[in-house]
């Protein structure tokens, strides 16, 4: 299940919703206006449930910071479901504000993803100071689940000198998958799909699936693994596929004036 706690809905209308849905969203579950079994949506996508986030998400702080236990709300209305899936991944917002410490206070561990510019890497450094303050105050077993290189380019000098770094400081604990630039990967929350449902062939859908293996294997759950062989597979530039698919229906038209 993905729990998209990001105002800005990126995970909810990445997988097809409309964001200025207002029943059975995250908003409804922290406020506890309906219980949480109700708050989950089902996606088109097997095995893969949704509690969806939408706008009224900017105001929740206001509303919880007068609450008992308010770092603790996402977690105690999780409570009761979290036995139904393998795996809650929740969404959270850039900023580090109350949702993203009910976020922290409420997972096991914390999977950080790092683009590779300079300004992430300042970034980061406040974030871990968060998760540092986060596990010292409010959840001892909290632990970081690994670094992820995003939009990875191979030929920009700085894409690699990040990638460097991130291996001097975090060594073990950085993904060897990287995430590599893709436009199929910018293109497909246009279409309400994922990456992978939406060109699986493209790079993007090859890095995410890789990741998705590491994550597993880290976690001693290749029993999981759907694609064994995807770290050896070489899926076909999509360029490619889209300029044989344009010769193939210039001959048909070409045959069809004839």
């Amino acid at each position: 299940m993905i729990v998209d706690i990001d105002p800005q809905s990126n995970a909810t209308s990445g997988l097809g919703f409309p964001t200025n849905s207002m029943e059975r969203t995250v908003y409804e579950l922290l406020v506890g206006s309906r219980e949480p079994i109700d708050c989950i949506t089902e996606t088109d996508i097997n095995n893969l449930s949704l509690v969806k986030s939408n706008i009224n998400l900017v105001g929740i702080e206001i509303e919880i910071v007068s609450m008992s236990n308010r770092e603790f709300i996402l977690k105690d209305r999780l409570s009761s479901i979290r036995g139904n899936y393998d795996f809650i991944f929740i969404d959270c917002p850039p900023s580090l504000s109350l949702i993203t410490v009910n976020a922290l206070a409420a997972s096991d561990s914390v999977l950080i993803p790092v683009q590779s510019e300079y300004y992430a890497l300042e970034g980061l450094t406040l974030l871990l100071n968060t998760i540092k303050m986060i596990k010292s105050r409010l959840n001892s077993s909290l632990d970081i689940e690994g670094y992820l290189l995003t939009m990875f380019d191979t030929r920009l000098r700085l894409s690699n000198q990040v990638s460097q770094e991130m291996e001097k400081y975090f060594k073990d604990k950085l993904y060897s998958v990287k995430v590599m630039r893709n436009v199929k990967i910018s293109e497909s929350p246009s279409y309400g799909k994922p990456v992978v449902v939406y060109d699986p062939l493209s790079v993007g859908a090859k890095n995410y699936t890789e990741l998705a293996n590491e994550f597993l294997k880290r976690n001693n759950m290749e029993q999981f693994q759907k694609f064994d062989n995807i770290l050896t597979y070489e899926a076909p530039k999509f360029e490619e596929v889209n300029s044989k698919e344009n010769k193939d229906i210039k001959a048909n038209l070409n045959n069809s004036g004839k």
